[in-house]
């Protein structure tokens, strides 16, 4: 496609594009990733803007004593090209160079979608400048600002370096990218603020992820100052109490403003009351996240459910025992990977519970391990069950490593009587594996903490039914006895355990028909309707205002 043809700029911190690129840490960059990934597929020409981290995120190693460490990664750059465009930024009294790297992503039969990655360290820069390009996430409150500001200025100003002149909209995925208004608004010819705040509201778009105070970049005006001189600090609307928060600056110069689910949008709108702020609930890529075996099912029986993912509400009429093949198959690869990899002796004819995300205190890792002794009874008496962790805890996140520690630990206290395996590293290639060979899904946040959760509908697309707090996406996908089971949040810690106990253990092993039919149930109610197509559809409607 021409240059010229291409609409809309999406800059977000993390792009998952490739598992051997390490630009992303987690659900940020998976959705960022899924979103290009869908525009490819519809024909919608937008481009992607990241940072490069070439020592990625961090990759875990969990050690002898069930705990977490970190070590550097690193991007394999030969499925990059680095181009000739560049621009400079202040950071502070410094001038920075930034160079691009460019990654093409192009689906079956979709346009090309470019992605570009933004890059400090060159020897013109001073060593201070050039770690920018280190790790992701991996510095204090100054490093995450200056990423920041070369995320959100940088990003901006490139794309007049690449040859993008008819860009409309600017897209931030969460506040990472703020400061993308103030290179806008700074660069304004109108003359008056009025104008030059118009102006800028009419080419931004932004979405909000996080349902939590704490998640919100925040910044004191004179530590902004100092690394931003030329910051409109005279915005009264954006400077409250000398502190500048991130997500109300690109607010407050968005023409629309979105959450993630239902439920993350009313929790928004109360956070930010001054601001109109609607919801696009998030999808996921249907083609990238279905299993090579499930995909020959959906080839089989829903012809053209590539380009159009609303299709997969067909497979209602997919046989039981296609559905079933499927999903053996990715059970069987997935059994054997964990047993490789862990050294466990996990079973395939074992009723299998996946608890894979980032192990954050409000995530409940281990939730599912708080009564032991109930969870072995289950296992005895009512039917055989093994467990699948994986994840990462932020390498700052003290309670969430000790987490780890401690599903470890319970791990090895119950060898012998029930198997918990933890998959170390969770990435892309694992999550594929995870969300397709599963039994159950588990997701179970204390509400109202989880913004969306998109795992739950990559294991939908797999037909892996879901066991999920009230939270996130689920109140709009949960169908009673149809796609899932929800834990009731009464105060009562033992529902979890009635549920297994007395619906979904008995219905896995005795009512086989039963549970077929509610793995049918998720891909044909909720894959073709939590798909990432449909999402970038209402993005191009509401808050691009376009026509695709």
């Amino acid at each position: 496609m021409n240059k010229n043809d291409y609409k809309v700029a999406y800059l977000s911190m993390e792009i998952a594009f490739d598992n051997d690129v390490k630009t992303f840490s987690g659900g940020l960059g998976i959705l960022a990733g899924d979103i290009l990934r869908a525009s490819s597929e519809i024909g919608f020409p937008m481009i992607g803007i990241t940072l490069f981290n070439k020592k990625g995120y961090f990759r875990q190693i969990i050690t002898d004593r069930g705990r977490q460490e970190e070590a550097s990664d690193k991007s394999d750059t030969s499925k990059l090209e680095l181009l000739s465009a560049k621009t400079k930024i202040k950071i502070g009294e410094d001038s920075v160079l930034v160079r691009v790297w460019k990654y093409s992503l192009k689906s079956e039969n979709g346009i090309e979608i470019p992605i570009y990655l933004l890059d400090t360290d060159w020897k013109e820069n001073k060593e201070k400048s050039r770690l920018l390009s280190g790790r992701l996430y991996g510095g204090d409150l100054k490093y995450r600002l200056k990423q920041e500001i070369v995320l959100g200025r940088a990003g901006v100003k490139i794309l007049k370096s690449l040859g993008y002149k008819n860009i409309e909209k600017i897209h931030l995925n969460e506040g990472h990218g703020a400061l993308a208004v103030v290179e806008l608004y700074n660069n304004s010819s109108k003359k008056t603020n009025e104008e030059k705040i118009k102006e800028v509201r009419e080419r931004v778009s932004f979405t909000t992820h996080t349902p939590v105070p704490e998640g919100h970049d925040t910044f004191f005006g004179e530590f902004l100052l100092k690394y931003q001189p030329d910051f409109p600090i005279h915005l009264k609307e954006v400077v409250i109490r000398d502190k500048v928060n991130f997500t109300r600056l690109a607010m407050y110069f968005s023409s629309y403003i979105n959450a993630v689910s239902k439920k993350h949008g009313k929790i928004s709108r109360e956070m930010f009351p001054k601001f109109k702020i609607d919801h696009i609930t998030n999808g996921v890529a249907s083609d990238f996240w279905t299993s090579s075996f499930m995909d020959k099912v959906f080839d089989k029986y829903i012809p053209k459910w590539r380009e159009d993912n609303s299709r997969l509400k067909k497979a209602a009429k997919i046989p039981l025992e296609e559905i079933n093949w499927a999903h053996k198959k990715a059970k069987s690869k997935l059994i054997k990977y964990v047993n490789k990899r862990t050294r466990k002796d996990l079973k395939e004819d074992i009723f299998t519970i996946v608890f894979a995300r980032r192990f954050a205190p409000y995530k409940r890792p281990s939730f599912l391990l708080y009564d032991v002794k109930r969870l072995i009874e289950i296992h005895k008496k009512v039917g055989k069950i093994q467990i699948i962790y994986s994840g990462k805890a932020h390498s700052r996140d003290v309670v969430g490593k000790t987490i780890i520690a401690e599903v470890n630990k319970i791990s090895r206290k119950l060898e012998g009587k029930l198997d918990i395996a933890f998959l170390s590293n969770y990435s892309m290639k694992t999550a594929k594996m995870l969300v397709s060979g599963s039994d159950l899904w588990l997701n179970n946040p204390i509400p109202p903490n989880e913004a969306s959760a998109t795992s739950g509908m990559k294991a939908a697309h797999n037909g892996v039914p879901q066991l999920s707090t009230w939270d996130g996406w689920w109140p709009e996908a949960s169908h009673k006895n149809k796609t899932g089971w929800t834990i009731e949040e009464d105060g009562d810690k033992n529902n979890l355990y009635n549920i297994l106990e007395k619906e979904i253990v008995p219905c896995y092993y005795k009512d086989q028909l039963e549970y077929l039919k509610i793995r049918r149930n998720t891909i044909a109610f909720n894959a073709s309707k939590f798909n990432a197509q449909r999402m970038v559809k209402e993005y191009i409607k509401k808050a691009y205002k376009m026509n695709k």
